[in-house]
């Protein structure tokens, strides 16, 4: 036993110089990973056609990676956030809350119209997401859209719904 142990042990000279690498490979681990992230990021370029055109948001394309309130085609259909505050105090917390969401980032916002992009954790995948302030409806248009691809496997309807949800327990929306 003794013996086997001699053969296959390491000697502490070996192990001394494996703990002076390990700080060396890990760094280049990381390096590494910061040159070619950038490389496996798919965030497209931003949609010259999102905003607001005859009071109504863009519509989607005929690819399934989208959702809005105002699209007339069933599969790309989802119901508008129905105000259960006055306007003028709704859509700031509206507001407020895409900009908590993980992973996104609002680009534009005025009295009536937000933009955020949402990227996913893994590829860094980019949505949009557009909400358009509606006073004499008392209701907030909503699109969420795929950059790239073809199928979002339901992500855009979930961060809709997602953010209803944290809506109505805020009181914002019914």
């Amino acid at each position: 036993m003794q013996r086997w142990r001699l053969n296959f042990s390491t000697s502490r000279a070996s192990q001394r110089k494996n703990n002076r690498l390990l700080p060396h490979s890990a760094l280049r681990l990381v390096l590494a990973s910061f040159f070619f992230m950038p490389l496996f990021s798919c965030a497209g370029t931003r949609p010259s056609h999102l905003g607001v055109k005859d009071s109504r948001l863009a519509p989607c394309p005929a690819s399934p990676n989208c959702v809005s309130s105002d699209d007339a085609d069933p599969a790309h259909l989802i119901s508008s956030l129905q105000l259960a505050l006055p306007p003028g105090v709704a859509w700031p917390a509206v507001r407020a809350t895409v900009a908590g969401l993980p992973r996104t980032k609002i680009i534009t916002q005025t009295d009536d119209y937000l933009h955020a992009e949402c990227s996913s954790a893994v590829f860094g995948f980019v949505d949009d997401l557009e909400l358009h302030l509606r006073p004499a409806q008392n209701l907030i248009a909503v699109r969420s859209a795929a950059r790239l691809g073809r199928s979002d496997l339901g992500v855009n309807r979930r961060r809709v719904e997602n953010l209803r949800s944290l809506l109505r327990q805020r009181g914002v929306v019914r």
